[in-house]
């Protein structure tokens, strides 16, 4: 619902840009970590499992382990797993305490991930077993690289994060960077992150169901360009918000964030 141009949603719509501008560059970084991270990974758990036969679980998990123990961009990855990948694509051991991706095969859910055997690549795609939210559709980022030299793959290094724990940091951030800015701690404003994915809103596991639906119809990323982010101000249950959107291409192709702000 539109809203009547007032000082305090002008001043939301503007902070909400600021915003906005931050959070695709904190995806930036988020991205440049795991496209360096991961090849180094796949090096390290190259020294750590078997040259020949089977991989067992253990092995893998500990693999896994010790590659992010040792590459300085992987221990802070925002990832929400990672996983060794057998070359048929099925899940040999996920780094989660309980292993809900193992025995998988996730080639059907990210098909572009079959051409990790021949170089670092990054998909799209949706696996339920990877999802981060209940009761509410999710999907994930991923990337992948091969372990092994080139053309005797001993598995797949594979990382990612799902599109609904991936709002809820970039939740955080704007929130965390707006309680810093804030003149008085008891007035911090309502602040929700999105990000928009194709015809998709995905937002925080607890974001209301109403905002994602004012996010998705008041942003149409055909209308987005590149460092030019789109603002509004609009009204959410008798409440007045500032809405800034922006392309986020380092996420891949038509994905943006957005940020809904509301003084208090």
């Amino acid at each position: 619902m539109s809203l009547g141009c007032t000082s305090e949603t002008k001043k939301s719509a503007a902070l909400a840009k600021d915003s906005v501008q931050s959070l695709v560059g904190i995806t930036q970084e988020d991205v440049r970590e795991v496209r360096t991270g991961l090849p180094l990974g796949a090096e390290e758990i190259a020294k750590n499992i078997p040259t020949e036969g089977e991989i067992d679980a253990q092995t893998a998990r500990e693999a896994l382990e010790r590659a992010r123990n040792k590459v300085q961009d992987l221990r802070i990855a925002k990832s929400t797993f990672f996983a060794l990948v057998a070359t048929s694509g099925v899940v040999i051991r996920d780094d989660q305490q309980q292993d809900r991706l193992a025995g998988k095969n996730i080639f059907p859910g990210f098909p572009g991930l079959a051409m990790a055997s021949v170089g670092y690549v990054e998909t799209r795609g949706s696996l339920p077993e990877a999802a981060e939210v209940r009761g509410r559709p999710d999907a994930q980022w991923v990337a992948a690289v091969g372990v092994g030299p080139k053309g005797a793959r001993r598995a797949l290094y594979v990382t990612g994060w799902s599109w609904s724990a991936y709002a809820y940091r970039l939740e955080n951030a704007v929130r965390s960077a707006a309680r810093g800015a804030a003149s008085n701690p008891g007035k911090e404003p309502l602040l929700y992150a999105f990000v928009l994915v194709g015809d998709d809103v995905y937002g925080a596991p607890v974001s209301p169901d109403v905002n994602l639906k004012a996010v998705h119809e008041h942003v149409q990323l055909s209308q987005l360009h590149a460092a030019t982010p789109f603002t509004t101000e609009l009204e959410i249950t008798g409440r007045g918000f500032g809405l800034a959107a922006e392309l986020a291409p380092d996420l891949g192709a038509k994905v943006a964030v957005a940020v809904l702000r509301s003084e208090t």
